[in-house]
């Protein structure tokens, strides 16, 4: 989707590098998602204090929840993937958002971005595996017996390759058809008010996004911590 006005492309211009940030704003956009997660991790670890106020007290709350929704899910050998997948889902959720800034892309809203993301999630299920069963993972992909083999490992190898044009195009289609109505409605409506009602549902489809994203990479890591059957 085209961009009549992006922010960060017009303070990259007077860097005189408005032509790059301009075709690659989910590059510019995720780059300042990043530093916006630094910089709040940063001020939340230096405010910890052993007797919580109320922010400390919520933030607590929904992560040892996260946590304790991942460990009910992977049992207690997923709990070491946890910081890699909350990162991944706050990374996602904040990008998700970032479209209902006016003048900011949401860096989820591009394919490059999707893509990159569920390689990390899926190929840390493989690393996962590897580590809990050793040579023995590949049981995973072989089927019950060894007649079986030559009809189980391609239909593994397209399953596992399908979890990663899942994770991309679910993610990608969800907050690029956002980002597209939203467009439409403001060269209808007016600047404000007509795109309300869909930027009002697309925070909540920002959450459920971030949400499915999360649940999805935890399935996969706990799939490859069970035992092979």
């Amino acid at each position: 989707m085209e961009h009549p006005y992006l922010l960060l492309t017009s303070l990259f211009g007077m860097l005189g590098m408005e032509k790059w940030a301009a075709a690659n704003p989910h590059v510019t956009y995720m780059w300042l998602a990043m530093i916006v997660l630094i910089f709040f991790g940063w001020i939340a670890g230096k405010s910890v204090s052993m007797v919580p106020k109320t922010a400390q007290n919520v933030f607590e709350v929904l992560i040892s929840g996260l946590e304790e929704f991942m460990v009910t899910v992977t049992g207690d050998e997923g709990r070491k993937s946890y910081p890699l997948v909350l990162t991944i889902f706050l990374f996602v959720l904040l990008g998700n958002l970032m479209g209902l800034v006016p003048s900011f892309f949401p860096p989820t809203a591009n394919i490059n971005t999707t893509l990159g993301l569920a390689l990390i999630a899926v190929s840390w299920s493989h690393v996962v595996g590897v580590q809990r069963h050793g040579i023995k993972y590949i049981k995973h992909f072989l089927g019950p017996v060894p007649a079986m083999i030559p009809l189980f490992l391609p239909i593994e190898l397209i399953g596992h390759s399908a979890r990663v044009l899942s994770l991309t195009f679910r993610l990608f289609g969800n907050m690029a058809g956002h980002e597209l109505v939203v467009g439409i409605l403001l060269g209808l409506g007016g600047m404000f008010l007509a795109p309300l009602p869909v930027m009002a549902l697309g925070s909540f489809v920002a959450l459920v996004q971030a949400f499915v994203f999360f649940l999805l990479a935890t399935m996969y890591i706990a799939g490859a911590i069970e035992e092979a059957h």
